[in-house]
């Protein structure tokens, strides 16, 4: 995944590398450990499982499974960020799959948030997953959204936060501390985990029972990540937000990847 995500935007020369390099293993699992409930070939089916990238400049990293499950072409990779592609930095609704357009930060808690309370009032058993970014947990709207979320104990919503602890050009701890960062969940009215987001045991422990969870409140996950987990020019590097690798940089990429 990582080895793909690469060659797509360094073909293209755009993209945000490092930030999808972060939630690999967390997209991986939830597409392909049974986690997300979906029909590639109905992807409007009723039932199905709502997810939303809020952290839309991932979204690079998500094309190549929605690709490989069939939700499109797997030749549609290969236009990525191209001109008349539908695949574009930031995720957008016209690509099956996926459920919103994404990328503007701290709007898609609050759609997830609406997507749960729908399936409350519908008396319907779809879950609703939304993976944050940490940084965009700067935003007011998150908070509103969880304060929300905690106040009507919607329970069938699950929110991951992708905790790689890195912004556009520094940490979150130097721009603005994030942290007591659990306990600001808990004080909202949720329930948390926190877990490595490159470990599968670990994330798949953390969707245990999901269905069937007995606490009221919404879950959020916290997952300890990596900004550009596996390449070491942009590893836990704050300068890597933006980079794409070329040259005997991008070979060097492509070696550490295998």
């Amino acid at each position: 995944m990582r080895k793909q995500t690469l060659e797509m935007c360094a073909y293209a020369g755009s993209g945000h590398l490092a930030s999808s390099l972060s939630c690999v293993e967390i997209l991986v699992a939830l597409y392909y450990g049974r986690i997300l409930r979906f029909d590639s070939a109905d992807p409007n089916w009723e039932e199905r499982d709502r997810f939303i990238l809020s952290k839309g400049h991932g979204g690079v990293a998500l094309y190549p499974i929605l690709a490989d499950l069939g939700f499109l072409p797997n030749d549609d990779l290969g236009d990525f960020c191209q001109p008349g592609s539908i695949l574009g930095v930031h995720p957008d609704k016209n690509v099956p799959g996926i459920e919103t357009t994404t990328g503007s930060l701290g709007h898609g808690l609050g759609i997830a948030v609406g997507l749960a309370l729908c399936a409350k009032m519908d008396k319907k058993s779809y879950s609703t997953v939304c993976l944050l970014g940490d940084g965009e947990c700067y935003e007011g709207s998150i908070w509103e959204a969880a304060m929300f979320a905690g106040h009507l104990q919607l329970n069938n919503l699950i929110a991951i936060a992708d905790r790689n602890r890195l912004c556009v050009t520094d940490f979150t701890e130097n721009f603005l501390r994030l942290e007591p960062f659990q306990h600001k969940w808990i004080s909202f009215g949720w329930d948390v985990a926190c877990i490595n987001g490159h470990c599968f045991e670990e994330i798949f422990a953390a969707f245990k029972n999901s269905r069937s969870r007995s606490s009221a409140k919404p879950l959020i996950i916290i997952a300890n990540t990596i900004k550009g987990k596996g390449l070491s020019c942009m590893e836990d590097s704050p300068h890597g937000h933006t980079l794409v690798p070329s040259g005997e940089q991008l070979e060097i990429a492509k070696r550490e990847l295998g």
